[in-house]
């Protein structure tokens, strides 16, 4: 079964911006979120540039460490980054591995604090469960 079409949907209906990266730091996809989000910046145009170009020198440092530190050991994956206390987010980097275990990549994960405010399964009794 080809997960492909299940996996990049499960990416692009996030609400919170996704940019992969490869191991060299070029920007190989945005999902809709991140194109929005980055649009001042370039949006779908940051594809193919370096994502180090984004950030000032103290961030790229920490980038190329993270990417380092991935590499050292197949068992780390994922490194707290910081706190956006203006959105209310924790901020990680997680590794992005093949089949085998190889580091091929990166993204940037952004868990949101906020208590969720949408009533749960709203709309859902204008639905049928037998149409």
């Amino acid at each position: 079964m080809d997960l492909f079409p299940y996996l990049k949907s499960l990416v692009d209906m996030d609400r919170s911006a996704v940019v992969l990266c490869e191991i060299g730091h070029k920007i190989i996809y945005m999902n809709p979120a991140a194109v929005r989000r980055y649009a001042k910046s370039g949006g779908n145009a940051l594809l193919g540039k370096s994502l180090l170009d984004c950030h000032h020198a103290i961030s790229r440092e920490k980038i190329q460490k993270t990417v380092r530190w991935f590499q050292k050991d197949r068992n780390h994956n994922i490194m707290y980054t910081f706190y956006n206390e203006k959105e209310n987010k924790d901020v990680y980097m997680v590794a992005l591995r093949d089949e085998d275990g190889e580091l091929i990549g990166y993204y940037e994960k952004h868990e949101y604090r906020n208590a969720e405010t949408a009533t749960p399964y709203h709309g859902i009794d204008e639905v049928s469960a037998y149409e």
